[in-house]
C-alpha cells in the first residue's frame, strides 16, 4: 500500500460538480492499494498517516501530527500510485488490486480512519474526481507499508 500525503490548508473532492468530501487544515492522502494489501496493511497505513509529524511546533519544526493540530484527513483512492513506471512511456497498472476488492478494502480503511480520528472525509471510489487543494509548504510525502 502506498500513500501520497500532502499538508493542506484546505482540500475538497467533487464528482459531477458536487462536493463529496472536504476538509480545512490537515492532510490530503491519496491511497494506492496493491495485490498483497489487506486490512492489517490498511490499518498500519492509517496509523502512520495519523501520527506522521508534518505540522510545525512552536519552534517551527515538523513535530506535530494531524491529530495534535486537530486537522482533517481527506482520503482519496488512487490506483495510479501502484503503477510501474520504470520501463517504457506508458504506466503499467498491473500492481493495483482489482477494483471490486480494492473498493472493499478502501471502505475498511476509511471505516478504520473514522474510528481513530473524528475529522475524516473521502472522495468517491472509482469516480472521475476533481480534487482541489491548497498545498501548505508545499509538503508532500510518499508513505509505504
Amino acid at each position: 500500500m502506498k500513500a501520497l500525503i500532502q499538508r493542506v490548508t484546505s482540500a475538497s473532492v467533487s464528482v459531477d460538480a458536487n462536493i463529496v468530501g472536504e476538509i480545512e487544515h490537515g492532510i490530503l492522502a491519496y491511497i494506492g492499494i496493491g495485490h498483497d494489501d489487506d486490512l492489517q496493511s490498511a490499518q498500519r497505513m492509517i496509523d502512520k498517516i495519523l501520527t506522521y509529524r508534518i505540522f510545525d511546533n512552536d519552534a517551527g519544526k515538523l513535530d506535530k501530527n494531524v491529530q495534535q493540530v486537530a486537522g482533517g484527513l481527506l482520503l482519496v483512492s488512487q490506483f495510479t500510485l501502484m503503477a510501474k513506471t520504470d520501463k517504457g512511456r506508458r504506466p503499467d497498472f498491473g500492481g493495483a488490486m482489482p477494483p471490486d476488492a480494492a473498493n472493499a478494502l478502501f471502505g475498511q480503511l476509511v471505516a478504520y480512519a473514522q474510528s481513530q480520528h473524528d475529522k475524516v472525509a473521502t472522495g468517491e471510489f472509482g469516480a472521475n474526481m476533481l480534487v482541489q487543494a491548497d498545498n501548505d509548504g508545499p509538503l508532500n510525502f510518499i508513505l509505504e507499508v
